[in-house]
């Protein structure tokens, strides 16, 4: 009977080293994510999910397997955006829209944002911060029964009484009621430790906490220290037992620099961050995600009338156009730069406008590349699985104008995105 069971596997395993090719794309440049550099005129070969091999040259292929000529384009692993919101598109009702949308509504509108990420190129996001609305939307994606970017959740985001993401700010007291760690809000230690294994209960991926004041919250505050050191420290040593890491929103100096001396993996935002913080992020190895283009949008949208709440508008006039800046100063301080737009702040899809402003913000094209890829990868633990395009990972492939190494914003026209073996865009 062994040798019978032996035999099978020895057959079973010959029929898939002889499988012919799902596809084998030509590629006329190659982005090779690891090293950061660009090959010409390689071959992937793709077998069901799987890319099963890369080879220099244009490989033929026989009659049963299919050839995507790529060669005017240059090709990349699939695009990974550290920081989205799937259910949300931030406008002028997006305050009212939170009494009279349905969970259904949002999951709906969260799906169509997806497909909108995922023509874009972006074939996995973490998304950081919802009702749950997104942690259903992935179950769904990963079951195959609708189709959208791989998505890591943090579920809903953790916030101290009246900090931002408190979803009961700028309520009257007749509908605030008492929110509690099973709402995202949370404190003390014990609240908070209890909170993120709520959150870890109900499917989240990993932990998002807002580590300060934010810009769009209904609150007057935008950038002062919300948890206390001990509450930090409960957090990230109770996510860490549950196998997930926190990520931490975060404007001003004070609550960042808590929040990375408390262990969190990355900084999202990090407008005022300064020399200390940069060092301490670059001692303890913390990834900082800029989400430039929210920064932007915001900062735009503030000059329209009427478009933000008048305890908004201030802050992102003021918190808005200053990320750009420090961007800059991280990046050529040394700090680990993982991509990420904080879309849903502004029109989903439009993702890859960060590339075009990290670039104007001194990052050279190729590093930003990188930071979509392979580095957003490792932030994930991923990396086994995405974010280069070598033999054995995932077959997420996306295909841009070659001329984006000098013209960033060309990132904005996909050619093609295939995502698990599967052709999205072509």
């Amino acid at each position: 009977m062994k040798i019978y069971k032996i035999a099978i596997c020895l057959f079973l395993y010959s029929l898939s080293i002889h499988a012919q090719p799902t596809y084998i794309l030509h590629c006329g440049q190659l982005f090779d994510a690891e090293e950061g550099t660009v090959l010409n005129e390689m071959s992937i070969i793709v077998y069901q999910q799987e890319i099963r091999d890369v080879v220099p040259g244009y490989v033929d292929a026989s009659s049963e397997t299919e050839i995507i000529d790529l060669t005017s384009s240059l090709v990349l692993p699939g695009l990974i955006d550290l920081h989205v919101h799937l259910e949300t598109l931030f406008d002028k009702d997006v305050y009212i829209n939170k009494f009279r949308q349905e969970t259904e509504l949002l999951s709906l509108r969260a799906y169509a944002h997806g497909v909108k990420t995922l023509k874009a190129g972006f074939t996995t996001v973490r998304d950081l911060g919802g009702t749950g609305a997104n942690s259903a939307l992935r179950d769904a994606i990963d079951r195959g029964i609708v189709q959208g970017p791989r998505i890591y959740t943090c579920r809903k985001s953790l916030a101290i009484t009246g900090g931002h993401a408190d979803p009961t700010n700028g309520m009257k007291l007749a509908l605030q009621g008492s929110p509690t760690y099973q709402d995202g809000v949370c404190d003390g230690a014990e609240e908070c430790a209890k909170a993120v294994r709520w959150q870890v209960k109900q499917g989240a991926d990993c932990i998002k906490i807002t580590a300060t004041g934010g810009v769009l919250s209904v609150a007057k505050d935008g950038d002062g220290p919300a948890f206390e050191m001990d509450e930090l420290v409960a957090i990230v040593e109770t996510a860490t037992d549950r196998g997930v890491h926190v990520a931490a929103h975060a404007h001003g100096k004070e609550g960042m620099l808590r929040a990375v001396q408390a262990g969190v993996r990355t900084i999202e935002h990090g407008t005022f961050m300064d020399e200390e913080v940069m060092e301490e992020m670059i001692r303890r190895g913390t990834y900082y995600v800029p989400t430039i283009t929210a920064g932007w949008s915001v900062a735009e949208n503030a000059k329209i009338d009427g478009f933000f709440p008048e305890i908004v508008r201030p802050k992102a006039m003021r918190i808005g156009p200053q990320i750009q800046e420090t961007f800059s100063k991280a990046y050529e301080r040394g700090v680990r730069i993982a991509f990420g737009t904080d879309a849903g702040v502004f029109m989903h899809g439009q993702n890859a406008k960060e590339f075009e402003l990290m670039v104007d913000s001194g990052m050279p094209m190729l590093e930003a590349l990188q930071s979509a890829t392979w580095i957003a990868a490792q932030v994930l633990e991923w990396e086994d699985k995405i974010g280069s395009i070598v033999r054995g990972k995932l077959a997420d492939i996306v295909a841009v104008p070659t001329g984006v190494l000098t013209n960033p914003s060309l990132m904005m026209e996909i050619d093609f995105v295939m995502k698990n073996g599967e052709i999205i865009v072509e």
